[in-house]
C-alpha cells in the first residue's frame, strides 16, 4: 500500500510543513553543534516501513490469532466479527468519499453490510443474492424519498462501497458452507498473512524495482517475488496436510491468492490516490484503517471459493 502520498487521513486536516527552522541545522554552525550537546535531538529519518513496526507486529498478531482461536471454537463469532470489520469497511470509505463531495446513503449502505455477510454466512450463495439485491433497492427508495442533491452519484457510490467490501467479503463465510470450511477459511488467512508479511520483508530488504510507482510507489517485483514464494509454501503445506489434496492444488491457490490480493492492493491504493488521502482511518495503530487490512481480503476470498468448488473435485 502506498504511504509516499502527502496527504492526511481521511476526514483529517493537512499538516502544517515545518518551518525553515526545523528543516535541519547546518552542522558546521557551532552553535548548532552545540545545541546539539545540550539535549537537541536531530530528526529521525522515516521508518523504511512507513508505519509504526512494533504495533503492525503486534495488532497483526492479535488480529489473526484472534480468528484462528475464533475459527477452532466459535464459528459464529468469526460470522460476527466479518460483520462488524464489513460495516466499519463501508464507514471508512463512506467517509473517505465525502472529502470529494460524494454523500453514501449511510443507513441502508450500514445496515447491507451487515445483512450480506450474515446473510452468506447462514443462508449461502441464494440467501446473500437476495441480500445484495434488497440492499440494492433500499440505497434506490432511500435516496428517491430522500431529495438531496447528486442523487445519481450517491446511489451509484452506494452500490460500488456494498459490492466492494460486504459482498467480496462474504465469500469468505460462504466457505464455512464448504465441507471441512473452517480449515479453507484458515486457510485463506494464512495465504494472505504469507502474501503480505513475505512481500513485505522481501520488499524492504531488496525491493528496487517498482510495479506500478504511480499507484504504490513502495510494492516491488521483488516484493511480488517473495509474496508468491511465501505463499506457495504456505499453500502447498495447508493443502497436503491440512485440507487433503495434492501439492498442486495448493500451488495454483497460492498463486491465484497472491494475483487477487495484489489486485485488491493496487485497488484500495488507486482510490486513496484518487480521493487524496493516505489512511482510510487511524483505528488499527502501525496498520491504518480496517480497510488497509482488508484489500487483500476482499478480493482474495471469491478467488479461493471459486477455486474450492471448481477444483477440489478434480484434485481427489
Amino acid at each position: 500500500m502506498s504511504h509516499s502520498q502527502p496527504s492526511t487521513q481521511a476526514g483529517g486536516s493537512a499538516s502544517l510543513e515545518a518551518g525553515p527552522a526545523a528543516k535541519g541545522a547546518d552542522m558546521n554552525d557551532p552553535g548548532s553543534r552545540r545545541a546539539l550537546r545540550q539535549g537537541a535531538k536531530p530528526a529521525k529519518k522515516p521508518s523504511k516501513a512507513g508505519r509504526n513496526l512494533p504495533a503492525a507486529i503486534a495488532v497483526g498478531v492479535v488480529l489473526l490469532g484472534g480468528l484462528l482461536v475464533g475459527l477452532l471454537y466459535s464459528p459464529l463469532a468469526i460470522a460476527a466479527i466479518a460483520a462488524v470489520f464489513s460495516a466499519v469497511g463501508v464507514w471508512e470509505v463512506s467517509r473517505a468519499l465525502e472529502v470529494r463531495g460524494i454523500k453514501v446513503p449511510q443507513v441502508p449502505v450500514l445496515v447491507g453490510s451487515i445483512a450480506v455477510p450474515l446473510a452468506a454466512y447462514f443462508g449461502g450463495t441464494e440467501a446473500l443474492a437476495f441480500a445484495l439485491a434488497g440492499t440494492g433497492i433500499a440505497i434506490l427508495l432511500w435516496r428517491t424519498i430522500d431529495t438531496a442533491q447528486d442523487a445519481l452519484r450517491s446511489i451509484l457510490a452506494g452500490i460500488f462501497v456494498i459490492l466492494w467490501v460486504p459482498f467480496l467479503l462474504s465469500f469468505a463465510l460462504l466457505l464455512f458452507r464448504e465441507p471441512e470450511g473452517y480449515i479453507r477459511v484458515a486457510v485463506l488467512l494464512l495465504l494472505v498473512v504469507a502474501n503480505d508479511t513475505c512481500g513485505y520483508l522481501v520488499g524492504a530488504l531488496a525491493g528496487k524495482h517498482p510495479m506500478a510507482p504511480k499507484i504504490s510507489p513502495k510494492k516491488s517485483w521483488e516484493g511480488f517475488a517473495g509474496s508468491v514464494a511465501g505463499a506457495t509454501v504456505v499453500g502447498v503445506l495447508t493443502s497436503v496436510f491440512f485440507l487433503g489434496q495434492p501439492w498442486w492444488f495448493g500451488l495454483v491457490l497460492a498463486v491465484a491468492t497472491v494475483a487477487a490480493a495484489t489486485a485488491g492492493d493496487f485497488s484500495e491504493s488507486m482510490i486513496k490516490r484518487e480521493l487524496g488521502v493516505k489512511d482510510m482511518s487511524n483505528l488499527l495503530p502501525g496498520h491504518g484503517g480496517v480497510m488497509d487490512r482488508l484489500d487483500s481480503v476482499v478480493f482474495a476470498s471469491p478467488v479461493v471459493f471459486l477455486l474450492s468448488v471448481l477444483l477440489v473435485p478434480v484434485a481427489m
